[in-house]
């Protein structure tokens, strides 16, 4: 493990790159979530939240709309900056392939972890209706350089994708929190981009 001061000093940094204008819903406020929701994890023991907490904070911490490479970006950074402040190459490894889960939002039989991190990342779909049509007009915004045809057409591919997936939340805790809400969300939202 890494040195606390050194990560509270990267926790910073993030913050600070997260919160730049452009970001209405990759902003630290979805790391902020995405953490309140890895504290609720039964089950885990100290390692494995660790882990999960720096694949959470590292993420998204870059994020261009324009480009679809984020994930490697974010993966790549993640194993950079902590490597550099002593965490060992196999922690930072693991860090980095789950981050790179957060693509496809897919995980193989038997990756637990992968399995709690792609299910807390997915938790906004199963929010209540509100908060999933304010995550939606927030994606939207970041998408604003997107004409609305192009961008609803790709929205739609975005979400079958995701409603392919059987089941959308590999964590079955998460599972039976989130998954009806989530496809009722992403249902209705696919009514509205007609």
């Amino acid at each position: 493990m890494i040195d606390t001061d050194a990560l509270q000093c990267l926790e910073a940094r993030l913050r600070a790159d997260h919160d730049v204008p452009g970001r209405a819903y990759h902003s630290f406020a979805h790391v902020e979530d995405c953490l309140t929701k890895l504290a609720h994890v039964d089950g885990i023991d100290d390692r494995e939240r660790y882990l999960l907490r720096l694949a959470i904070l590292w993420h998204d911490s870059i994020y261009d709309p324009t480009r679809n490479d984020n994930e490697a970006r974010s993966a790549e950074r993640a194993i950079r900056e902590l490597t550099a402040v002593g965490s060992g190459s196999g922690e930072a490894q693991e860090v980095g392939r789950l981050i790179l889960l957060t693509k496809g939002h897919r995980v193989t039989p038997g990756d637990r972890l992968g399995a709690i991190l792609v299910s807390i990342d997915l938790s906004i779909l199963g929010e209540s209706p509100k908060r999933y049509r304010d995550y939606a007009e927030a994606i939207r915004q970041e998408y604003a350089h997107v004409p609305e045809a192009l961008y609803r057409a790709g929205r739609r591919q975005v979400l079958e994708h995701i409603l392919a997936a059987d089941p959308l939340y590999p964590y079955p805790p998460l599972r039976d929190r989130y998954e009806a809400q989530a496809r009722r969300n992403m249902a209705a939202e696919m009514e509205r981009l007609g």
